[in-house]
């Protein structure tokens, strides 16, 4: 498996969709639910008859709606092809009690629409509007930048602007990320080893960061609560963060992993908490709080401070503040492909690696405290 999305519409169960690459049985979307309480994990299977899937996402607004993009063998030529589909009822919320024995009772994904790539090549992500009603979605294929509008339920997709990328060489994009600023009318592409800004509104470039990475960027983040911040990962094995406004140089460098790193995220709510996944097997649990938008020590009034004894306390707060590892989870064995924070709990996420496995993890908890208190 490679594919892996929490459940963006749900905002109270713990809920992620996992997509499999098998090449020999029909693949499958599973619903994993955490129970919090009894540490317990329920899944659902749902059956994806149409190939291997590549990358998967949820609508904002519904929680029955996702897209996958998958592969799909036609003659001889293999395609990546995208679509979206509506779970059944049942399915859609995550808070219902799962079967002891759920693998009997596997369901089928409906259709609602294909996402129509003859014309534009093989599809690399599926992006919704992050703060809309979930019928603006772009996709990447190749070097095109496709905005659809699902029009009527979710069962017609319009393509109503596009883009292409100019240059020399083979370009294709590898994956993009939706700005949740700016009236969510920008996007960050990543192709080779550049990154680059679109307004969606007339779907022209606005920045670029050329040699963003030594080698091939593999993904992309935006900070949700710094507009500008932007963060990316490559093979190049390290993570860079940007200010969008001045791409010259990139604000801070982290370089923890020792492979390819596939993945970056920012947690919704604590945006120093930085999530990285890699081929070295590794997750990694970054604190950058000298980026963030909520830095330590700016709560402390000085009125607070009495004498001697925090005179102490006054200084510690005057140094500079220190990012650092929090944490290295090493429970897989095989390249992490994806790691994604919870939309319901901010301090769990999970990760996914290619022999299948799935590991939920919390933020320690003394980190939890330090940044609550």
């Amino acid at each position: 498996a490679r594919a892996l999305t929490p459940q963006t519409a749900e905002t109270d169960a713990i809920r992620f969709l996992v997509g499999t690459q098998s090449l020999r049985y029909d693949n499958q979307i599973h619903i994993i639910d955490f129970d919090d309480e009894n540490n317990i994990i329920n899944k659902n299977v749902l059956l994806h008859q149409v190939g291997e899937i590549w990358h998967i996402s949820t609508s904002p607004a519904d929680k029955g709606v996702l897209a996958t993009c998958y592969n799909k063998t036609s003659d001889t030529k293999v395609m990546t092809c995208a679509a979206v589909w509506r779970m059944p009822k049942e399915l859609e919320s995550g808070s219902h009690e799962s079967p002891d024995d759920s693998s009997s009772n596997t369901q089928t994904l409906e259709l609602l629409c294909h996402l129509d790539n003859t014309a534009h090549g093989n599809m690399a992500c599926v992006m919704w509007e992050p703060m809309g009603d979930g019928k603006k979605i772009i996709s990447l294929a190749d070097n095109n930048i496709l905005l659809w509008d699902l029009q009527e339920s979710s069962t017609k997709a319009v393509l109503s602007s596009s883009a292409a990328l100019e240059g020399k060489g083979q370009l294709k994009f590898t994956s993009g990320r939706w700005s949740p600023h700016h009236n969510c009318t920008q996007i960050a592409t990543a192709n080779d080893t550049t990154v680059r800004g679109w307004d969606t509104r007339s779907m022209r470039q606005i920045y670029c960061i050329e040699n963003a990475h030594g080698q091939l960027v593999r993904d992309l983040d935006f900070n949700p609560n710094k507009q500008y911040y932007l963060a990316s990962c490559g093979d190049d094995c390290k993570v860079k963060f940007w200010d969008t406004r001045n791409v010259t140089e990139p604000v801070k460098t982290l370089e923890e992993h020792s492979h390819w790193v596939w993945n970056v995220r920012y947690n919704h709510s604590h945006d120093q908490l930085i999530l990285t996944g890699s081929s070295d097997s590794r997750v990694i649990l970054s604190n950058m709080v000298s980026i963030s938008s909520e830095p330590f020590g700016h709560m402390v009034d000085d009125d607070e401070l009495s004498d001697q004894e925090d005179q102490h306390q006054e200084e510690k707060i005057k140094e500079p503040l220190q990012d650092s590892v929090i944490a290295t989870y090493e429970e897989h064995e095989d390249s992490v492909y994806a790691v994604e924070w919870s939309s319901a709990d901010p301090w769990l996420f999970a990760s996914l690696s290619y022999d299948g496995r799935l590991v939920i993890n919390r933020v320690p908890r003394a980190l939890k405290y330090h940044i609550l208190l």
